[in-house]
């Protein structure tokens, strides 16, 4: 059972969690497009697809900590602290995610859309900055790297490695 469980919490991993940092990756540079002098209704399209593989994935990627709870419980290995350590680093990555990366994004879609809707920005924030946008999204996927590593290259492994 244990087999079964990892097998569906990697390949969760991999199906959810792919697609948004692939999608979000591409979005600031599509946002760049799109604020260009040369913007194009396909940017547009491009950035709302974008948008949306982010929302939809980021939704069914909450199957993976479900299964790597159950999975973890059945190793034995909860009270680890890679796995605590691991744990901590998804709770930041899907905080960056909800918090700062989906907002920005939903932000950017309005602003191009519609520029007299643009939502208020906080003081400290600038507008449309697919630099921070690229910089969130870059921590974000740094954030996914080091659990994946944490993942394979465990402390107590039993792989040899």
């Amino acid at each position: 059972m244990t087999k079964l469980l990892l097998s569906l919490h990697v390949l969760a991993a991999l199906v959810a969690i792919g697609p948004v940092t692939v999608a979000a990756s591409m979005f600031p540079a599509t946002l760049r497009r799109v604020l260009g002098d040369d913007a194009d209704a396909d940017a547009r399209t491009t950035l709302r697809t974008l948008h949306r593989i982010c929302r939809v994935y980021a939704g069914i990627g909450i199957a993976v900590p479900l299964f790597g709870f159950v999975t973890a419980e059945s190793l034995g290995v909860l009270g680890d602290a890679w796995l605590i350590t691991s744990i901590l680093l998804t709770a930041a990555a899907a905080g960056i995610l909800a918090l700062l990366i989906l907002p920005a994004q939903e932000d950017a879609l309005t602003t191009t859309t519609d520029p007299a809707a643009a939502p208020p920005t906080p003081l400290n924030a600038t507008p449309l900055n697919p630099a921070r946008l690229a910089m969130f999204t870059g921590v974000f996927n740094l954030l996914w790297a080091t659990v994946t590593v944490l993942m394979i290259v465990r402390p107590g492994s039993t792989t040899g490695a």
